[in-house]
């Protein structure tokens, strides 16, 4: 009976996330102000498009509540990434070496965030926070609080939404973000690691006493998810054509959003990418409907809050019940 009972959670879990990404794109496919236009081949193209920094650092935020961590910092590792990718290509530096260093510049902050949280013994919620800030005042400082132009390239290229060559269809920036979607699912559900993952954030203690290197998993998660975030700041330089630090401000709220509609337990040990990819799906879709419709953004803004609510108290309930 019990055995059945846990099934029917799981099943829900699954089934829940895909069901909210149905519910959204019926409500607004029905509406005749926009009915015309928000299933168009050339709508949804843009919604996946729009979609792809969001759910690059949403892969990385699913690892790390996976562990049962959080990174509020985030959004702004994917700012200090896209002007540092500007600066560099200003400074005549060819613009794939220009990309590499803002992936390692994301990849060096959730790395001290991994590294301050399990030598320092600290919430990683406190550490992150920190971060945030640190990140986001290093982005400003670099860019002398201001954009920072630069020449195009091929880095412009990739978050078009109509490719260059025409024959990928959608966006080279879409094609990457399906990668490592597949590559961050394999890691997290075929890997000893991903497996250590999810030992670590179900229960720490039992996972240290099997013998799993807690302190090293933590800090290859939350490097991970930095080296994610540096991506996006990547494809938000290609979409922008500018480094701007004030970008991204708040996306962190979206990032976690997305993880936790498409399942993942803000409690650890729960989460996975399918899921993670339709939660940040159900949250373009929403806001693509809202500015269709024409609905101011205080609107949309409270609508997502009500989701997000709503998807936590569901975990809460299902973890009381087993």
């Amino acid at each position: 009976m019990n055995h059945r009972k846990l099934s029917l959670r799981k099943l829900t879990g699954l089934t829940g996330p895909f069901i909210g990404l149905i519910l959204v794109i019926l409500i607004f496919s029905l509406m005749p102000e926009i009915s015309g236009r928000f299933l168009s081949p050339a709508n949804i193209k843009n919604v996946a498009t729009q979609s792809v920094i969001v759910a690059l650092c949403a892969l990385g935020m699913t690892l790390i509540i996976v562990s049962g961590g959080i990174d509020l910092s985030a959004a702004s590792n994917l700012a200090l990434s896209c002007v540092l990718v500007a600066y560099a290509i200003n400074k005549g530096i060819p613009p794939l070496l220009a990309a590499l260093v803002g992936i390692a510049a994301g990849g060096t902050i959730g790395f001290l965030n991994g590294f301050l949280i399990t030598r320092l013994r600290m919430v990683p919620f406190i550490v992150t926070l920190g971060m945030m800030g640190i990140a986001r005042g290093l982005a400003k400082w670099i860019a002398n609080n201001q954009k920072i132009d630069a020449p195009l390239s091929w880095l412009n290229d990739l978050m078009l939404r109509s490719p260059k060559p025409s024959w990928l269809l959608v966006s080279p920036g879409i094609w990457m973000m399906l990668l490592f979607s597949l590559v961050m699912a394999i890691l997290l559900r075929k890997t000893v690691f991903g497996r250590h993952a999810q030992a670590v954030g179900s229960n720490e203690l039992t996972a240290r006493l099997c013998g799993v290197r807690t302190d090293r998993v933590k800090v290859l998660v939350y490097t991970i998810s930095g080296l994610l975030c540096g991506l996006a700041g990547v494809m938000e330089f290609s979409r922008l054509t500018v480094g701007d630090p004030t970008v991204a401000i708040g996306l962190e709220l979206d990032i976690i959003a997305a993880v936790v509609i498409g399942g993942g337990s803000l409690s650890g040990g729960e989460g996975s990418v399918l899921g993670t990819l339709v939660g940040v799906f159900i949250m373009s879709f929403l806001r693509n409907g809202c500015t269709m419709m024409g609905w101011p953004n205080y609107f949309q803004e409270i609508i997502i809050g009500i989701i997000i609510i709503t998807a936590v108290t569901l975990d809460r309930l299902r973890h009381r019940q087993e």
